[in-house]
Formats: C-alpha cells, sequence, structure tokens
C-alpha cells in the first residue's frame, strides 16, 4: 500500500498489512520525466561506447551486490508487496540471475552475420544499443520483472528509464538503483521516475526514449502500444494471461492438486502465470475439485512478516474487492462455490469454483487473485479447444505422465510458452517468455530473445579502392 504525501510531491510506501511507512520517494512530473529522459539521452552514447566486457563486468557486479543484500531485498518484498518469505527469496535470486543472463549477453552476443552477396564489398553486419530504453513495471514481481529488461538493456549498451508501480516505489525500483550505483554504473545510465499512470505516459511520450518495455495489464499495455505505435518506438508488451491449466486422465489425482494449487495461489494468485482455467478429464474432475479445495483449505491464510503464512495480503482493498465481485458474479452465473470466496480483508482466501463452463464470464475474463475454476473436458480434442477459447495467450500447462501425449496437446495450445509434466508459473532466465494475442507481441524477455529487443542491426560496407559510377 502507497500515499500520496499531503504535499503531494512525494511517494509514502507503505507496508500492506500493518500501514507502517517503510520510505519515501520524490513523484516526478511529466517535466520531470522528460529531464531524466534527457539526462540518460546524454549518457547513452558514452555507455554503449563502453567496452561490452567492462559493462557486462557492472550488471555481474550489481547481481553480486542483491546477492549480498538479500536479508534486506527480501524483508523489503514481504513487507511493500505481501509475499510469502519464500516467494521473495526466488524473487531476489531470480533477479540476479537476469542480471547474469544480461551480463552473457553483452560477453556472447552471437554468431555471426553471413557476409554480402557482392565478394568485392567488405560488409559487417552487427547488433548496436537502441539508445533509451523506458520500462515500466507492475508491483506483483517489481524486482524481478525490472530486472529482466534493466539487466539486459544495460548489459547490451542502453541508457533505462525505469518506472516502478507506485504500490512497490521501493523494491521495483530504488533498491535496483542502488545495487547498480554500488557497481559503478555512472550516473544517469540508470534513471527511476516515480509516479501513476501519467508519469507512465510521459515515460513513453519523452523524445530520448525509443523503446519501451511494459509489463502490466492488456487494457493499458494497448494504450501503451498504440501509442509507441504512433510515435514509431520498438515496444515489447508482456500482459495479462486466463492460463489454462490441463489435467490429463493419467495422472496421480493428490500430484495434480498440489500442482494446481501451487499454479493458482502462489502470491495470492497475483502472477501473470497463474493457473486460472484447470482444466481436468471428466473422469476425475471430481475427485481433483475435492482434492484441491482441500489443498486449499491447508493453506495458512496471514501476515507473512511476522507469521509461516503461506497467504498474504491483497496488494491492496480494491484489488480485493475486484476478486470478491468476480467471485460473486460467477456464482450468480451458475458457478459453484466449493471453498473459499469470502474476503477476510486485507486477505482473501484460496477459493475454488467448480460446474464453470465457456458461457461463464469467469471463464475468458482474467481474475488476478487466488481463484481456481474447474472445468471437464471429453477428451483431448475438447481439451485444446477450451483451452484455445480466450483471447489471451501466455502459458499453459499439461499435468501428464505421458510425455508424448502431453507434448501432442501442449503443440497444439495457442500460447507464447506451455509446460508439459508441469503447472504454468515457471520462470527461467535463460529461456525465451513472451505472450501472444490479448498477452502481448510475443517479444523480448528471455535469453537471445532480450539480445533482439534491446538492440538492432547496423550495416556497414566498405569498397575499397571507392566504387564509381556512370553518372
Amino acid at each position: 500500500m502507497t500515499t500520496l504525501a499531503e504535499t503531494e510531491t512525494q511517494l509514502v510506501s507503505r507496508e500492506i498489512v500493518t500501514g507502517e511507512p517503510l520510505g519515501t520517494v520524490e513523484l516526478c512530473t511529466p517535466e520531470h520525466v522528460s529531464s531524466a529522459g534527457r539526462r540518460a539521452g546524454a549518457a547513452a552514447p558514452a555507455w554503449a561506447a563502453t567496452p561490452a566486457e567492462e559493462r557486462a563486468a557492472i550488471v555481474e557486479r550489481a547481481a553480486e551486490l542483491l546477492v549480498e543484500r538479500a536479508p534486506q531485498a527480501q524483508e523489503l518484498l514481504v513487507r511493500e508487496g505481501g509475499a510469502i518469505p519464500g516467494k521473495a527469496f526466488f524473487e531476489v535470486y531470480q533477479s540476479a540471475q537476469e542480471l547474469r543472463h544480461g551480463a552473457a549477453l553483452a560477453r556472447h552476443p552471437g554468431f555471426p552475420h553471413p557476409p554480402a552477396d557482392d565478394p568485392s564489398r567488405a560488409s559487417e553486419v552487427t547488433r548496436v544499443p537502441l539508445g533509451v530504453v523506458g520500462v515500466i513495471v507492475p508491483w506483483n514481481f517489481p524486482l524481478l520483472l525490472a530486472a529482466r529488461s534493466v539487466g539486459p538493456a544495460l548489459a547490451l549498451g542502453n541508457a533505462v528509464l525505469l518506472k516502478p508501480d507506485p504500490h512497490t516505489p521501493l523494491s521495483g525500483g530504488r533498491l535496483l538503483a542502488e545495487v547498480f550505483a554500488d557497481a559503478g554504473l555512472p550516473p544517469d545510465v540508470l534513471e527511476v521516475v516515480h509516479g501513476d499512470a501519467e508519469t507512465g505516459a510521459a515515460l513513453v511520450q519523452a523524445p530520448d526514449v525509443v523503446m519501451v518495455s511494459f509489463t502490466g495489464s492488456t487494457e493499458v499495455g494497448r494504450e501503451v502500444g498504440a501509442a509507441c505505435g504512433r510515435l514509431l518506438k520498438r515496444v515489447v508488451l508482456e500482459l495479462g494471461g486466463q492460463n489454462a491449466f490441463v489435467v490429463l486422465d493419467d495422472v496421480d489425482v493428490e500430484e495434480a492438486a498440489a500442482a494446481g494449487a501451487w499454479g493458482s495461489f502462489l502470491h495470492q494468485g497475483q502472477i501473470c502465470m497463474s493457473a486460472r482455467r484447470h482444466l481436468v478429464h471428466h473422469s476425475i474432475a471430481d475427485a481433483y475439485t475435492e482434492a484441491l479445495a482441500r489443498h486449499a483449505d491447508a493453506l495458512r491464510i496471514g501476515d507473512p512478516h511476522r507469521s509461516d503464512a503461506q497467504i498474504g495480503p491483497m496488494i491492496d482493498r480494491r484489488q480485493l474487492t475486484t476478486v470478491a465481485n468476480a467471485v460473486e458474479q460467477a456464482v450468480a452465473q451458475g458457478a459453484r462455490l466449493v471453498t473459499g470466496g469470502r474476503p477476510l480483508p486485507p486477505y482473501y482466501p484460496p477459493t475454488v469454483l467448480a460446474d464453470v463452463t465457456e458461457q461463464l464470464d469467469v471463464f475468458h475474463t482474467e481474475v488476478f487473485g487466488p481463484v481456481a475454476t474447474v472445468t471437464p473436458f471429453a477428451d483431448d480434442n475438447d481439451a485444446v479447444r477450451l483451452a484455445n477459447t480466450s483471447d489471451y495467450g501466455l502459458t499453459a500447462a499439461v499435468y501428464t505422465g505421458d510425455t508424448t501425449r502431453g507434448e501432442a496437446i501442449a503443440d497444439r495450445l495457442h500460447t507464447g510458452v506451455v509446460h508439459v509434466g508441469d503447472q504454468p508459473v515457471v520462470q527461467d532466465a535463460a529461456l525465451p517468455f513472451a505472450g501472444v494475442g490479448a498477452s502481448g507481441n510475443g517479444s523480448g524477455f528471455g535469453g537471445r530473445a532480450a539480445l533482439e529487443a534491446f538492440t538492432r542491426w547496423r550495416t556497414r560496407t566498405t569498397s575499397t579502392p571507392p566504387r564509381t559510377y556512370p553518372f
């Protein structure tokens, strides 16, 4: 939870559960954002000219410092963002890994481009930095989602203008700026701007920003994409997800339900990759639903900073209300409430809805909270049809012991990422991660996808002696 100070020039970050102040940052007006962009733009050429090995070393040093400061970073993620300690631990160390992979891209940019067709013309084709990259990140994984863009963007020679979400200005912005400054990053190469939607719009519009990396809701992502299109700026969008968790009839039901509970309820279901729709073979649907409800009921709810809670608070009252309203609407439309469904502010309990058909709104609309819906399917073809009945296409998973069957289903799903023998919440810094459809524009994060996103081609040819022409 964050609040504006009375002067409305500062953003006060507060612990979600208690409201205790955690720190203060300066709010940025659109003019401040433009000035920060100009500073980053002025610093960008020298940083791009810095040897790749030197840039990579600074990014790696930032990763080391992040790990050294892990206890403080984890506590901040718990108190500011409502994470349970295990999630915070993962986020810190995975963020460091994202930085390391960014450094590796700078050291090993890839295979050389083929030469020109004309052998008498020497050619050099390279990937070069873009300039200033704007990065806008949400509150649910504030450190990780910043690191996966900031790390490779900086390592590859760009300057960065970073805007964290106003719910998490410390863990999503100030923390990363501090470790990079202490790692030796030159001044102005990384600028952090704080504020709300107006600040984000100013970042997108800033003349010095040539690319925007945005992670957030589909609604806002469409606006960011449209603005970048008008301004002819490169944009990478990773948006929402209505992810399917397909459970086949060959599984151990208890093991499948445990995987499903993890996929739906980790971090209160406030993850773009969360399992929203549990598509379960009809022969085991009732048993699976009962098992999933047992797992949900067993999860401990409470303050993750002061207890061993497995389910922490929702990010704010508005989000809690949105989730509660969505569940009430689903029940009114015919879904059966198996467990949960009753707000316990600031918490929302893990909730299981059964008898969810594709006619219900909850089957198609992303509920960004700890809500799992169960829908039976008749056969593999029906599972594929139901999974693809969505405008979203971020992640999916097929839980089965039959790898061949699982991969055959996976290859027919319209998503950017799919996991066989697992649940959808999987993060690997070495692998490309992107959504399609309403989940994004299918590029930008992980492995070589980051190299392609944060650099551009530059072609140079040399003719010796200079060529002559007839007129």
